[in-house]
């Protein structure tokens, strides 16, 4: 349905016919930690993100999964490999017919 009080117009999976169903009762306004974020939309009570209402909860436990600005690195060890498997593998070993 679309929102009738923050984002006016835009369509939110938190608006229904009671009205905005979100726990607090309406959208929050963006962190300092969403600042660069590509969801940021102006709303009627300021600067909010467009993906989820409560932009601090998704912050509490790391990354928000919906910012555009952060890039996580994946960190890749060197694993160790077996000396005897990479020379089998290495000599065409144990072909099977």
């Amino acid at each position: 349905m679309q929102c009738q009080t923050v984002l006016p117009g835009t369509e939110c999976t938190f608006w229904g016919k009671q009205g905005c169903v979100f726990s607090d009762g309406s959208c929050q306004v963006v962190v300092e930690n969403c600042e660069g974020c590509e969801r940021i939309v102006d709303g009627s009570i300021g600067r909010v993100c467009s993906a989820y209402p409560a932009p601090e909860k998704k912050w509490l436990a790391g990354i928000c999964n919906f910012a555009t600005h952060v890039k996580v690195e994946i960190k890749s060890e060197d694993t160790k490999i077996n000396p005897l498997k990479a020379s089998k593998k290495a000599s065409g070993g144990s072909k099977k017919k």
